[in-house]
């Protein structure tokens, strides 16, 4: 009866185990979702030179529409609980001089929803060949879903009017609108030598509002930044950012999915630039310890660095800080020197390392695993990522293999080469 009892127990782990490698890794989807709306080449893109100007404050509900260009001059507040409508294939063009920023304060909603075939875009005002990262602001959204600071309530530090640059509180729910098939290119403006803004900065952010199919490309600072919030993200492309691509702080709650940050060593910055970097807090001080740690649920993600053989100002492709949970399950890295850093104070023990998962993974070409930054890299550490049981397969594979077609020039689908998807863990 025991063997008969265990023989049962073997087979349905063994189930379990081949279940969980043929669970698709990296990006998905039954055709290219990349297709169409994103642009991979926005520097030779021609816009229309715009036609209105957006200035000031808008309190009242308010619409784009696609027969106009924009010109977005100097930071716009949507304010008053109004609502800025955006129709598909509306182009607005952040004005360079004025850095212009459009903020969607507390309360008010933005709905961007544009087309697979008819996205909408803010870009550059400049010409094509002057298009550079940090041209203009970038989008900022302001809401009501819960932060960790103390007080509950919190300002971005971007210069904002003191009045209007208010986030946080208590409804997980909020809805702050709609970003859907929206590019924004060349966002990330340098206030200071020590603070950009973000190609799209969302603050107190609840889970009512909708994003996904969102591109960001030559953001001078991340792509994606979260104060705090509760947020649903899907089908994100984050694409040759200075410095992270999905940057989460502040007790931020989000399931992200379905993403992808493609990197390249000649759009880093020598601040260490990362795919992810996850923390719970800007300062321990500021902290109400009470409430919820950020907690990250990322799955079917995709993290790679365009250039095989040039790591570059390129980092680690994840970096986690203390107290803080981080789980990556059924994704594929390529490219980086580490895989995965954890801060120095992280300690080897079970009750820090339950909180960071990394689980069903494709590890390509990373010259080091799941490391820690305290002397020695902490062997333990790397002994408890170790477990067979994990299903991290290390492997050195080309992109072109490993990938469809990761030809950037071209029309890129970086969804997992099925020709390989057998032969790899096996």
């Amino acid at each position: 009866m025991k063997t008969k009892i265990r023989i049962a127990i073997i087979t349905l782990l063994s189930t379990f185990c081949l279940q969980a490698q043929q669970q698709p890794k990296g990006i998905i989807g039954s055709s290219n979702w990349m297709n169409n709306w994103t642009n991979f080449k926005p520097a030779n893109t021609e816009y229309s030179e715009a036609t209105n100007i957006i200035a000031g404050t808008i309190d009242k509900d308010t619409r784009l529409t696609k027969r106009n260009t924009y010109q977005l001059v100097g930071v716009v507040y949507v304010t008053n609980n109004a609502v800025l409508t955006i129709e598909p294939g509306t182009v607005i063009r952040g004005d360079d001089k004025t850095c212009g920023t459009l903020v969607v304060t507390n309360g008010a909603k933005i709905m961007a929803e544009g087309l697979e075939t008819d996205p909408i875009v803010f870009t550059s005002n400049r010409e094509v060949t002057e298009r550079r990262p940090g041209d203009w602001g970038g989008i900022i959204i302001l809401g009501k879903a819960p932060i960790n600071t103390i007080g509950g309530i919190h300002i971005l530090p971007f210069d904002l009017e003191p009045m209007l640059n208010h986030y946080g509180g208590a409804d997980a729910e909020d809805n702050s609108g709609i970003l859907k098939y929206v590019r924004i290119e060349y966002a990330g403006r340098k206030l200071s030598s020590l603070k950009e803004l973000n190609g799209l900065s969302l603050a107190g952010v609840g889970r009512k509002t909708v994003l996904n199919n969102i591109q960001i490309s030559f953001s001078n600072d991340d792509s994606f930044e979260s104060y705090g919030g509760d947020l649903v993200m899907t089908n994100l492309v984050s694409y040759r950012t200075t410095d992270d691509d999905f940057d989460f702080t502040q007790g931020v709650q989000c399931n992200i999915s379905n993403s992808i940050a493609i990197r390249h060593p000649f759009s880093s910055d020598v601040s260490g630039s990362r795919c992810f970097e996850v923390d719970s807090y800007d300062k321990i001080g500021n902290t109400d310890m009470t409430k919820k740690l950020t907690k990250i649920n990322a799955s079917n993600i995709t993290l790679v660095n365009l250039e095989e053989n040039n790591q570059g100002l390129v980092r680690e492709s994840v970096y986690v800080r203390e107290d803080t949970f981080f789980n990556l399950t059924n994704s594929i890295i390529s490219g980086f020197t580490p895989f995965v850093l954890l801060e120095s104070n992280i300690g080897d023990g079970q009750t820090n390392l339950s909180k960071i998962t990394f689980k069903n993974l494709i590890v390509n070409n990373c010259n080091g695993g799941i490391t820690s930054e305290s002397s020695g890299g902490n062997p333990a550490i790397q002994k408890f990522y170790s477990d067979p049981s994990l299903l991290i397969d290390y492997t050195s594979i080309k992109n072109s293999e490993l990938f469809t077609m990761p030809n950037i020039k071209g029309n890129p689908d970086f969804r997992m080469n099925v020709n390989n998807t057998l032969a790899i863990g096996n």
